[in-house]
C-alpha cells in the first residue's frame, strides 16, 4: 500500500481492501493537525477537526479528478487541498460557535464597554448581524477577519495560519472593516438604548481591530 499513489488508495478504500485508509491518514494527519492546531491553538478540539475530516474522507469521495489517475503529484496535492479545505471549515464553526456562546454569556452580565475584538459590538442581533456580513465577505477577507475578531490572533499569527504575507493580512483586515464598516453602519449608529451613538459609525468601525498589529 505504501507505493500506491493516493488515488489509487481512495479507489482501494472505497472498493474494501484493507489498509488503504489508514496508508491516507498516515500520510496526510500530520499536516493537518499543524493546520488545525494553528487555527484554533492547543488545548483545543484540534485533534477532533482531523479525526472528522478523516471521517468525511471515509464517507465521501472528493473531487473526482483525485481517483482519476495519471500523476501521482497531482492526486496528492489535490487529495492534500481537498483535506485542508474541509479541516479549516470545520475550525472556522468552531470558532464561531464560540463566539456564539460567549455572547451569550456576555448577555447575562452588565453591558459595558470592552476594547477590542466583537466585545465593543453588543446585543444578539448585532453580533448576528456581524457574523452574516462576514459570511458575504470574499474568501480571503472572511478568513483573516474571523480570525482576528473572533479568535482574536494576531497578525503575524495569521500570517502563519494562512500562509499570507504579515503586509497582505494587515491589508485584507482593513479591507474587510471597511466593508463590514459600510453595510453594518446602521447597527453600529445604535448604541443599547436604540440611541444615537455618540461616534460616528466609521470611527466605531475603526476600533472593532483594537488597533493593535
Amino acid at each position: 500500500m505504501r507505493d500506491l499513489p493516493d488515488g489509487e488508495l481512495l479507489r482501494a478504500h472505497f472498493e474494501g481492501r484493507r489498509g488503504a485508509f489508514t496508508e491516507l491518514v498516515t500520510r496526510h494527519q500530520r499536516a493537518l493537525l499543524a493546520h488545525a492546531r494553528g487555527i484554533l491553538g492547543p488545548g483545543s478540539a484540534y485533534e477532533d477537526v482531523v479525526q472528522e475530516a478523516f471521517l468525511r474522507l471515509a464517507r465521501e469521495r472528493p473531487h473526482p479528478s483525485v481517483e482519476a489517475g495519471g500523476d501521482p503529484e497531482s492526486e496528492r496535492k489535490q487529495l492534500s487541498a481537498w483535506l485542508h479545505k474541509v479541516t479549516r471549515n470545520a475550525c472556522m464553526d468552531i470558532i464561531r460557535s464560540e463566539a456564539r456562546r460567549r455572547t451569550r454569556e456576555h448577555e447575562k452580565a452588565a453591558r459595558e464597554p470592552i476594547a477590542g475584538g466583537l466585545e465593543l459590538v453588543e446585543g444578539r442581533d448585532t453580533i448576528a448581524a456581524v457574523e452574516r456580513e462576514l459570511e458575504r465577505l470574499a474568501d480571503d477577507q472572511r478568513e483573516v477577519l474571523t480570525l482576528r475578531l473572533i479568535a482574536e490572533r494576531s497578525y503575524r499569527e495569521i500570517a502563519e495560519i494562512t500562509g499570507k504575507k504579515i503586509g497582505t493580512v494587515g491589508w485584507l483586515v482593513s479591507e474587510g472593516l471597511k466593508v463590514l464598516g459600510e453595510r453594518l453602519a446602521p447597527v453600529l449608529a445604535l448604541d443599547a438604548t436604540g440611541a444615537p451613538a455618540p461616534h460616528a459609525p466609521a470611527d466605531r468601525t475603526k476600533t472593532m481591530d483594537g488597533g493593535s498589529r
